[in-house]
């Protein structure tokens, strides 16, 4: 997704910029470059935008591209977002089999 400015100008939107760095970071085995503080305040602004858009719609837009991530990579950030907010298992399973 691009912004166009006042002279027309397409950039990159904030969004894509992030994606951007966080890929060329990867690449470059940078895993330092976007800070701690940073990570946590932009997953934490996605998820609350996931779960409003998700509310708002009415259903579940697709979370990620499957494509780009292993089962390992969603695992190792569910599981810490689940420890975070001090869900449990139980908890879990409640809203796994909610209606979609």
């Amino acid at each position: 997704m691009t912004v166009s400015d006042a002279a027309g100008a397409e950039t990159p939107s904030a969004a894509m910029s992030f994606v951007a760095i966080a890929r060329r970071a990867l690449a470059e085995g940078d895993h330092a470059s976007v800070s701690d503080a940073e990570l946590e305040a932009v997953l934490t602004a996605a998820v609350k935008l996931y779960a409003a858009r998700a509310e708002w719609r009415q259903e579940l837009p697709p979370p990620l591209t499957e494509s780009d991530v292993s089962p390992t990579e969603v695992v190792v950030a569910a599981s810490e977002m689940i420890r975070v907010v001090d869900l449990n298992p139980f908890d879990l399973s409640m809203w796994y089999r909610r209606a979609r």
